[in-house]
Formats: C-alpha cells, structure tokens, sequence
C-alpha cells in the first residue's frame, strides 16, 4: 500500500491513478496500476471523453466475439449443434488458446478496459435471467405428473452425488496438486444437476418436438431442474460467507415477500387496468417501466446479500404470461442475447487456457470425468423412465435431452471462479465437460429418433381405413380469414354425429419473420375463453386475424354438439411450416389435413393471387404427409351452403365424385359417402371407363410412346391395381344402393379430351367436385389433359376443374391418401384375397349329381 501511496502522490496533472486485482492460475493476487486521463474543469465527468474511451474498444470486442460465433456456427451448422456450444467455443478462441496469443490482442483486449467489459457482462447476464424467468410458465408445476416428478427428483440427486465425487478426482499434476476447497464441490454438483430450460426448448423447437409427449416432459423436467439448480446457486452465494450469512438470508427472505405479495399483485393490477381501457396492446411506457424495473430489482437484491441476477429471475416469474411478457420478450430477446450474451462467452474464454489441459492436468482424470459427468443424467433418466413404460431407446433419448446445458452452467462456472471456490484447472475441466455433453445431445438424439418408431404412433391415417363408427380428427390449416368460411362449411357438410363425432384442430399458420420471436412456437388457445375481436384495435394486424378465425371456429363448435374445435396458431418459417404441421397431425392422432388453395376466388370464380410460399408449404406436405392431405379450391362454398339458409330444412348441396381410379380416388369417395350422410346433400358419382376405340396404341409422338413404354404397363393395364378398383366399387355400391341420394354412373371415353367434354356438357352443374389427387397413377384415361399443368398438387382431374371455365362456378376438393396409409390398405386386400378362390356355382361341378345323390340315400 505505501507503494501504491506513493505513486498517487506522483502522479502527474491531469492523470488520475487507477488500480484492480488481477489473481492468476496458481492463486498469487497481483494489483495492477495504470494512468487515466481527467479533466481540470467543474463538470460532471471527471474523466474526459469517457465515451472515446470505452465505447470503440467495448464495441471492437462484442465485433470480434460476434465474428467468431458466426463463424463458429457456419462451420457446425451441418452438425446441428445449439448455438451455445457455438458461442462457447467462439469464446474460447477469442481467449489465450488462439486470439489471445496472438500479437494484435494487445490492441484490442486491454486491462483498463476490464471492468467495463465486467459490468457489461453483468448487466447483460442479469437481462438474460430475467428473460429466463419471463419465459418459464410456474403454473405447469400445479399439474406435474408422478412420472414427471420422478425423472426430474432422480435427475437432480443423481447428478449432484455424481458431481460432489467426482470433484475430488484429482486433476493436477505434478506441484499443483493438492486439497481443493470443499465448497467447490457444491458447484460441480449444481451445473451437472442442471438443464438448461430455454436451450432445450429452442432445440426441441428445432427439430419439432416442442409441443409432443416427449417435448412436454422434457420441459417439465427441465423447468424442474432448472428452478432447483438456481436455487442451489443463490444458497451456495449466500451461505459462503457464514460470517454474513444471517444478515443476507433474512433481507433476502423479505425481499421474496415483498416481491410475491406487493409486486406481483401491482403488475397484475396494471395488466387488468389496461385491458379496462381496452389498451391491448401495452405503450411505451409500460415496457420502459419493466425493463428499469429489472435493474432496480437486481440492485436491491444485490444489496440485500443475494445476486442481481437472482432478482432479475424472480422478476421475470412474477410477471403473468400474456401479451405484456409476449411484448417484452419480442422487443429485447434479439438485443439480450445477440448483442449482450456474447460479453460472457468472451470473458470466459479470455480466463480459460487449454494450453494448461496437456501441461498442468492428468489426461486419464480429465477423461474419466469428462465421461462420467456426461453419463449421470443420462443413467438416471433412463433407470427411472423404465419403471413409467418408456422403453430403452426413449429413455435414452430423453435422457440426452436432459443433458442440455447452457448459460446458466456458465454463471455458476463464473460465480465459482469469482469467488475462489474453484481454480483454474477445475473451472477448465468442467467448460470441456459442459460442451462435451451439450455437443452431443443433438447427433444422439437424431440418432435415437432415427432408429426407434415415432413416440405418437397411430394405424388410422386414412379415411378409406377408419373406422366409421369412431371419432374422425381432422386438422385444418388458415393462412388468412378468407380461408375461414369455406373450410368450416365444408366441415359443416362432413357429418358429425354422436356416434361419429369430429374432431377439429384449427391451426391458423402465421409466417415468423426476422423480427421478434428467433424460434418457432405453437400457441394453443382456451376454446372457453371468449375475446371481443372489434376490442382489439391495438393489436398487431396478425393478432386481430387470429382472434378473428378463432372466433369463427368457436362459433362454429358452439351451434356443433358432435364437434370439437382446438384452435392453435403456428408461428413458424414457410420453409419449415410442414414440420410443424406433420408433428402435430401425428401428434393428435390426425386422418385428414385439410389445406386452403394457395390462390383466392374473385366475384367471378376465377383465382388471382399466385403466393408461392403457400404453395410450396401444401407441395410439401402433400410429400412426405403421415395422413390423408386435402386441397380446397374455395369458390364460394360458402355461398352454396348458405343460400339456403339451414343446414336442416331446405339444403340442396349437390356434389360429385369423378372416380379415375387409385389410392387417392378411394379416399375421395370415401369422404364423400361420409359427406352424402348430410341431409339435403345428393352426391353423384361418375366413374370414367376406358373405352374399347382409345387409340393407345396408335400414339404417334415421342413423348406419348416413352409415357406408353413406361407408365401404361405399370398402371392402368396392372391388373391388380383394376381389381381393386373393381372391388371397392362394388363394396360402395353394395353398401348405399338403397340411398336414393346417391347416383351412380358410369362414362365410358376414349381420351382426356372426351373427359373435358363431358364435365362441359353433362356434369357442369354440381356445387362441390372432390377427386383423387391421383398420385402414381398415369392413366390414358387423363391423356392430353397433363400437358399444360402448372400446379401438381391439384393433380390432372383436379387441375382440369379448376381450369375449366364450365365449372367455374363450383370449388374443388383433391384429397390424396398417404403413402403409409395406400401401401396399408394394398397390404390388407392382399390378405383379404389370399387364399380365396373366385366363387362358382356349385352346380357347375361335375361331382355335384353324384354327391347330391349320394347324401339323399344315407
């Protein structure tokens, strides 16, 4: 200190000395002392230029760390790793282990400018927990299962005795070794115990599994662990100093008090006034007020012996879920963890040397623990998931889920650091735990999921499979409300009854864009809650069109005792929106997704608004769908239903099956008997036959005789393919010819042109045409009708209603069956024939006399 005294007392005019402690590897604590620049005048910064200063160096920093992580992340991006190991691994670089040593890092990492990168770090860890907070839903642990609660107790206990042994492994070599401090211990036990909460439900966003069994329990757990793990931490902070520990406990005691029963009941007070005044959406002010309001709370809690952070999570948990944490979450999530976050990576890696894993540390040890920290949570979940019904590979997969780790294994790691529980080689040993575990949850479990069955298997997938006397589910999908009224009138026509009921799941598909939300999300509606959608003028364009088409749906569920409707809303890139949707149709054990035209009628049937996005969702899911798909060219379905007021009286519906023949023409017949149930609805069913003149084989041009050579052979003519056609028409014949509102005819025609004719001439008078998408089938039957086609997903039959200006009047509904449920349903006919002889008369067989007589003697 005289030293320093000194110095001071030396220091030239205009400089001010300024000093910190710097402690390194082996625990020597040094003070290192610089110069700054102060200004002479009376004003209020002493130091000139603070901004010149601080701000070029701060911002050449966050650049750097940045850079790295985008870079980092680019190269990974094939590995599908969490841009947590990303952001880790960017720090270590910019750390002694590359950057750091290199000679430019002088110029950009400088010891006077560490404290400021410090408070920057702080602040911005504090902002992350308060979003971590603000995230979390307490209300799920009110329903928390046994199952739930099993997993997450043996994940917690497991990995913290596994943790406090494994932290006196010893690790040094050589001199270095030596007792390490017990409290240490308690660290290593909380960051294996964890799960990082917001991570995990970012990958399990990912990869679409957010909002299914697995998903759900998963986030259970993890909301579990991850409460408990900051807990442990606030307590092991606390009870550090014993000498202080009653004089932070009770402080922190009451400010939990006063935060639950003052402040939460004053934010709910606020939230309820606004929604009085009919201000939905919140101003200005009201975020300015929360967002000061998370570094008054941290600094109090700070004062109160806790951690600021610690506030700021408690804060974030008494702030109900709803448009005001939707709205806070949307303005500062991207700013928090973009620009923020990536502060503590850097000075992280800044303090961790992988040059001292091969100098100063047994590899044998690292290795060893390294792998059985890794294994603690994984070994665990699947012991206690076994006793649930869960088999090996899904509690495997689980228990890799449960691995995820994330910043807040990184704050305990720091406040360990800090606070001299832990020394560098520990500290080094965990980080290459923590990203070894972490790095491998993503190509375990896509593993994992690759070769075990889906987690929600269902048989049912068609609607030609199901059984008719079950509940059908159908999952309907709106881009807009324009979507609304035809696809609930044609929900209307589709017959639910008691016996038979209908399960509706109304997901109304928003794009996300590059603002707001990073991650996709499902929100899932109370279908008892009721909004006043004319109230909502404050809201975003996208939120009044979703109260709208739920509203429409919930009114459509309440004049329907036979239908259940579960509105949702789908927040999700188009690129990636099918997944959402796949995941949810196989989810909710879905038969029929139902899909809107990705072109709008006008007011004289024809259709403007070519949107591609919307097209290449439905080409999409017409691929690779785990059920029956179904396009709905809306031209006034509406208006056909309605114009006779009651769907009970008066109705007139006439719709009309035009049957080609194939998988996707079964199940359009199939819903369309469901849909003849209806009363007032008369459905016609033309089946077009080859006639004896198709001048096949006389097809002169190239093209018409490669489509010969190859597709002829294959279809049509595959006699196996005819006699299931044959069959199921006779089943359907035999099954309704005694309902007078079913008309069944044949047409025989020679050629698509003969086809075209009659749909001008004959059949031009129907309100709804539903057919078969007609996927695998090249039939001579459609020949000269596939040569202008501009939109696949409608197939040949349904693109030619759609085009043609007869029929303008009518919409269109192509349905194509699945791949799993068309290979099913040739499976069971195959059974069903095998072994059956065609049937004959007995008379007809020569034995027949003698045994008839034979029979009459005895």
């Amino acid at each position: 200190m005289n030293t320093i005294r000194r110095l001071e007392s030396k220091a030239p005019s205009g400089f001010q000395l300024e000093k910190y402690n710097v402690s390194n590897s082996t625990g020597v604590e040094i003070q290192v002392c610089y110069l700054r620049n102060v200004s002479t005048d009376s004003t209020l910064w002493q130091i000139d230029n603070p901004l010149d200063q601080h701000l070029p160096d701060l911002v050449m920093q966050l650049c750097l760390i940045i850079l790295f992580t985008r870079i980092v992340m680019f190269l990974l991006q094939p590995l599908r790793q969490p841009r947590f190991v990303s952001e880790l691994i960017a720090g270590i670089l910019t750390g002694p282990t590359f950057f750091g040593s290199l000679p430019i890092a002088g110029f950009v990492f400088k010891f006077e400018l560490n404290m400021v990168v410090e408070i920057y770090t702080f602040m911005g860890l504090t902002y992350y927990m308060f979003l971590v907070g603000l995230e979390m839903d307490l209300s799920a642990l009110k329903h928390i299962g046994k199952k739930s609660l099993s997993i997450a107790v043996a994940g917690i206990l497991f990995p913290v005795i596994a943790g406090a042994a494994l932290y006196f492994v010893p690790l040094h070599k050589g001199k270095d070794a030596g007792s390490p401090p017990l409290i240490g211990a308690v660290f290593w036990a909380t960051i294996l115990s964890n799960t990082s909460f917001p991570d995990l439900a970012r990958l399990l966003s990912n990869v679409k599994l957010l909002h299914t069994e697995l998903g759900r329990l998963a986030l259970t757990v993890a909301l579990v662990s991850d409460i408990t793990t900051f807990g442990l931490l606030v307590a092991t902070i606390t009870m550090f100093d014993l000498n202080r520990f009653y004089m932070a406990v009770i402080p922190t005691i009451i400010f939990l008090i006063c935060c639950w029963f003052l402040l939460r009941p004053g934010i709910h007070w606020i939230i309820r006034h606004s929604k009085v005044k009919g201000e939905n959406k919140f101003s200005e002010t009201h975020i300015s007020f929360i967002l000061v309001g998370v570094a008054i709370i941290g600094c109090i809690a700070d004062a109160c012996g806790s951690h600021s952070m610690f506030g700021a999570f408690i804060f974030g948990l008494i702030i109900p879920h709803g448009d005001l944490a939707l709205q806070i979450m949307e303005r500062i999530e991207v700013f928090v963890n973009r620009i923020m976050l990536p502060a503590a990576f850097m000075m992280n890696g800044l303090r961790t040397t992988f040059g001292d894993l091969a100098y100063r540390t047994r590899l044998l040890s690292v290795g060893l623990v390294t792998v059985c920290a890794t294994s603690a949570k994984i070994i665990s979940t699947v012991f206690v998931s076994s006793f649930f019904g869960m088999t090996s590979k899904e509690g495997l997969g689980l228990g890799v889920l449960l691995n995820t780790k994330g910043v807040l294994s990184m704050i305990v790691l720091t406040e360990a650091r800090n606070m001299k529980a832990l020394d560098n080689v520990y500290v080094l040993v965990m980080t290459i735990s923590i990203l070894f575990m972490t790095s491998i949850v993503p190509p375990i479990f896509y593993f994992v999921k690759k070769t075990t069955k889906r987690f929600t298997n269902y048989k049912q997938r068609t609607i030609e499979r199901r059984n008719q006397d079950t509940e059908l589910r159908i999952l309907t999908c709106v881009h807009s409300t324009r979507n609304v009224s035809g696809i609930i009138n044609l929900l209307q026509l589709s017959h639910a009854t008691r016996k038979s009921p209908i399960c509706v799941f109304a997901m109304h598909l928003v794009e996300l864009t590059g603002t707001g939300r990073t991650s996709a999300m499902l929100i899932v509606h109370d279908t008892t809650k009721n909004n006043n959608a004319s109230n909502n003028r404050n809201l975003p364009r996208e939120r009044v069109e979703s109260e709208h088409i739920i509203s429409a749906f919930r009114n459509f569920n309440s004049v329907n005792d036979a239908v259940t409707v579960y509105p949702l809303t789908a927040v999700s890139p188009y690129d990636t929106m099918h997944e959402d949707i796949f995941q949810l149709a196989e989810d909710r054990h879905v038969a029929f997704i139902l899909l809107p035209y990705h072109k709008l009628p006008t007011s004289d049937g024809r259709l403007q608004g070519d949107n591609l996005s919307i097209q290449e969702v439905n080409q999409n899911l017409l691929k690779n769908s785990p059920c029956s798909v179904g396009i709905l060219v809306d031209r006034g379905l509406a208006l056909s239903v309605l114009s006779d007021s009651t769907f009970n009286e008066k109705l007139e519906f006439r719709i009309a099956v035009l049957f080609v023949g194939g998988p996707d023409d079964h199940e359009a017949l199939s819903y369309a008997t469901r849909m003849a149930k209806t009363r007032g609805v008369h459905l016609t069913v033309v089946r077009f036959l080859l006639g004896k003149d198709a001048e096949i084989d006389n097809l002169g041009n190239e093209e018409n005789i490669e489509y010969r050579n190859e597709n002829l052979s294959e279809s049509i003519m595959n006699e196996e393919g005819k006699e299931f056609d044959d069959e199921f028409i006779n089943e359907f014949r035999f099954k309704t010819m005694c309902d007078q509102h079913i008309n069944y005819q044949e047409k025989i025609v020679n050629s698509g042109e003969d086809v075209l004719e009659s749909l001008r001439s004959k059949y031009n008078d129907f309100d709804l045409y539903i057919v078969g998408r007609g996927y695998g089938v090249n039939s001579p039957i459609t020949m000269g009708l596939t040569e202008w086609s501009e939109n696949p997903e409608l197939g040949t039959v349904g693109e030619t209603l759609v085009m043609t200006q007869a029929v303008s009047h009518a919409s269109v509904l192509v349905l194509q069956q699945s791949a799993t449920g068309r290979f099913n349903t040739r499976l069971q006919r195959r059974k069903d024939k095998y072994g059956q002889n065609k049937w004959a008369s007995p008379i007809l067989n020569p034995d027949y006399k003698e045994f008839v007589t034979g029979e009459s003697v005895k």
